[in-house]
Parts: C-alpha cells; structure tokens; sequence
C-alpha cells in the first residue's frame, strides 16, 4: 500500500519547522512541491545575518571584523591576497557535531539530513550565500561532500556533474571559485585497506577514477589547487603489509595524476597534506620531512607541494611552524590548512586558530615565502559540538580570520623592524668570514678547517639569547 502526503501537509510541516526554530537565526523559510511532492527551501539562509563588515579592532559587535580588512595594503599586498581565506565545505555544511562517543547534535534549518540531490542543491546554495555574506572569495571541497555517492561510479559522476552545474551558476557575477577540490578516498568501505596503497588492483583503479572525475570538475570549476590527502594510505600493522610495494604503488598514483592534470590543461598546484596517524596507525605521508623525501624518491618534485595542516603538525610532534618552515625552505609550500588541536587531547580536533602569537609566527612564514598563492588558508575547522546555532558558524569563521589578520599586521611589523631577523643573523656572523663561505659553498675540506681549528684553539662559547628572542616576539603580539 502506498501512502500520499497531501502537499498542503508538507507546506504545514516546512512553515511549522521555521516557526519553531530556536533564536530567529535560520532562513525565513517557505516551502514549495515540486513534481515530486518535495519540500524545496527557497529565500535567504542567514536572513538575520548581513554582510560581514570591518569595523576595527575596538568593535564588540560578534558579526564584524576587528582585524581583518581585505582592502588594507600591507608590505605591497591587499590582505586579502595575502590571505586568501577558503570556507570548508565538509566541516561547515556537512558537519553534524557527532563523534565516536555521541550522535549528532546539530541540524542547519534547511538541512533534512538526507544524502539526496535535492538536499545536496540546497547545501550548495546555503554554502555561496554563506561566502558571500562573509566576504570570502574560496571554498574547498570533496567529491563526496557536495554530491551523493550513487550505486554505481558512473552514477556517481552524473550526481557530481549535476550540483557542479549549479555551483557554476552561482559563481556567475562573483569571484566565488575553489581554492581546491579533492576526492573522498577513506569513507567508504571500499578504502579501508587504501586507495593507491590497497593491495587490491581494483580499489586502486577505482580511485584513479574517482580522482580524475574530481580533478576535472576542479578545473570546470576554476579551482586553483587540487589536494591529495592519504588517510588511509598506510597500514594497521607491518604483519601483512608489503611497504616497498605499497610505496611504489602510491608513486605511481601520483605520477598518473601528475599526467592527467597535464593531459586537460589543469593549470592549478598538486598538494599533499601530510599526517602522522588517524585514521591508519602509520600513514606513509608522516610530515613535511617524510613527505618531501617521498616526492624526491619518485621524482615528483616539479609536480607537487605541501598543504600544511597545523592540528596534523603537532599530531607528529611537531609545531605548525616547523612544519611550515620546512616547507618553505624546500620550495614546496603551497597551501595551509587553517586550525589547531588541544594540548590535552592527543587527536585531530579541528579547531578554529585563535591564538594571536601562533598566528604571527604562521604569518611571518607566509611573508617570508612571499605569500600563498595559489594557495592560501581553508578553514579545516569545525564548530565545538556544543556549538549549535547558525550564528556560531559565522562567529567562529569571523574569529579565524581576525586572529590571522592580526597575525599578518604582527608579522609585517616584526618583518619590516627586523629586530628578530638581526639578532637571528648576529648568531651566524661567524659565517660571514672567508672559511664560512667556503663552507657554506661546500669547497672547506677537512684538512683545511683543522689548521683553522689549531689556529683557534678552544671556540668560546655564546648566549643563544632564546629569552630576549621571545621577549621581542612577544612585544609584537
């Protein structure tokens, strides 16, 4: 027996939800039937929300900037190039605050929690009004976030052809475009062994797949990045996995990726986001380190830099700015995920930088690199899971960016003062002798530093001054 809802009664229940709704902070929302009977959201997401505006630093109003003004040149560059801010789609529009111990504790109004097409327009829609009224020019993506998976890949490629049709139609009149896209390669049980690194041909062809499909769609899209994260490429236990050959596998992989982003005119950066652990107990992409000598080894470095996650950076054991630092000193940084952990829990929490001081050494990095582009900062941050009103996604967005922004106007002070950067150099001026530039030059042979070394005799020993270091710091921040 089929049951029919009367459209009047789907009307009742939409106009009901709106009406109930906690705080007046969600979409005055109607509801229409289309063909299929189906409750379709129409006018604003954020009708109590206006555009983000700059008011500075002295504002108490929670839905303004105080830091960050996009139009302010700082050291030749407007701050919004330096910055390049991108929204998350996967944290923002898809998170539910659920985690391993708890169910789900947040619904956006408009959201009905299915994995349908039509749900999937609706979150699209949401997400550009969403950039817009907070003045952000990039958002990033996985295939699977924005596109329900379908029975079959061919399926799949129709439902993400669909919403990329949409999503290039509200781009239209905007500067709206991806900073990067990238494939979902670790949700589905098909990935559990890996996805370049499955010891199973046909998982390994079947990402292949997926990751072409979603690099096209990138570039159809006008993104300027296309990221390779690996959470499942690693292994639980060495007991039955063939490292060398997994390894070898993940090589190639790329190299075929690196082909076809030449095959269809994809101008954009490849990155790799490296991460020690979490999903897999080891993932093969460790850190920056690791990463960069994996790229060496395949001869892959003209094809690939780095998307440094910070909250991944200290997963490892490491600061972000290390990571960062690294990164940069290699040629290969070109992208930050913008977040940071909890010194208290040892897992990736996700959550929105805040910290001021952290946020300038972040900076000063970035100016030292000469910027990011393409690249830039994507908010891979998430709400708290007590976190549960659309105002919240705002707040913490606007906070993210205020505490870089106010890292950038730090970081250009301490830059252009250069208090840090001498005393740095006064450590090394040693170096600037006719012996430390032969071995800086790698021409000092050992012969000749031992005559130095008896001419010498015992080297006096020196302050680092660590203390007057972050002392400086310190009084920029």
């Amino acid at each position: 027996m089929t049951i029919k809802i009367h459209p009047l009664l789907c009307f009742l229940g939409c106009l009901w939800v709106a009406v109930a709704a906690e705080d007046g902070l969600i979409a005055d929302m109607t509801c229409r039937v289309d063909a299929a009977e189906k409750p379709v959201w129409e006018g604003e997401f954020f009708p109590n929300v206006s555009t983000i505006k700059y008011e500075g630093p002295s504002s108490r109003n929670p839905l303004a900037y105080r830091w960050y003004n996009a139009e302010q040149v700082i050291l030749g560059k407007k701050m919004k190039d330096w910055l390049r801010f991108s929204v998350a789609f996967w944290h923002s529009f898809r998170g539910d605050g659920g985690d391993p111990f708890g169910s789900p504790t947040r619904r956006w109004p408009w959201d009905d929690g299915t994995n349908s097409l039509e749900m999937a327009k609706i979150r699209m829609r949401a997400n550009f009004e969403f950039l817009e009224k907070l003045g952000v020019e990039y958002w990033c993506f996985h295939d699977r976030d924005i596109a329900p998976e379908g029975a079959t890949l061919q399926e799949s490629n129709r439902n993400l052809d669909k919403l990329v049709a949409l999503a290039k139609r509200l781009q239209e009149g905007t500067n709206i475009r991806p900073l990067w896209g990238t494939a979902q390669l670790f949700k589905h049980p098909r990935y559990m062994h890996g996805a370049a690194t499955s010891p199973d041909v046909k998982v390994f062809a079947y990402a292949a797949a997926q990751v072409k499909k979603t690099m096209e769609v990138t570039h159809e899209l006008g993104g300027e990045n296309y990221v390779f994260w690996g959470g499942r490429e690693g292994y639980q236990t060495l007991l039955n996995t063939d490292m060398k050959k997994e390894l070898d596998h993940m090589g190639s992989f790329l190299k075929a990726a690196a082909a076809w982003k030449k095959k269809i005119g994809f101008e954009g950066t490849l990155l790799l986001e490296p991460k020690p652990q979490e999903p897999t107990k080891h993932q093969y992409d460790w850190d920056a380190a690791t990463t960069i000598s994996f790229l060496q080894k395949y001869g892959l470095l003209g094809d690939f830099k780095l998307n440094i996650e910070c909250n991944h950076a200290t997963l490892a054991g490491h600061s972000c700015v290390h990571e960062l630092e690294v990164a940069r000193i290699n040629g290969v940084l070109g992208n930050i995920d913008a977040n940071t952990g909890d010194a208290q829990t040892g897992w990736d929490t996700d959550q929105f930088l805040t910290n001021t001081e952290e946020a300038t050494l972040i900076m000063l990095t970035v100016i030292k690199n000469g910027g990011l582009a393409p690249g830039g900062f994507n908010f891979d941050a998430k709400l708290r899971r007590e976190s549960i009103d659309v105002e919240d996604l705002f707040i913490a967005h606007i906070l993210g960016m205020d505490t870089l922004a106010r890292g950038l106007v730090n970081a250009a002070k301490l830059y252009e003062d250069g208090v840090l950067s001498n005393l740095v150099n006064s450590r090394y001026g040693s170096f600037d002798s006719e012996i430390g530039a032969q071995i800086e030059a790698g021409t000092a042979d050992f012969e000749t530093l031992e005559k130095y070394a008896f001419e010498w005799g015992e080297p006096a020993i020196t302050s680092g001054k660590q203390e007057l270091a972050e002392m400086i710091l310190h009084s920029y921040t």
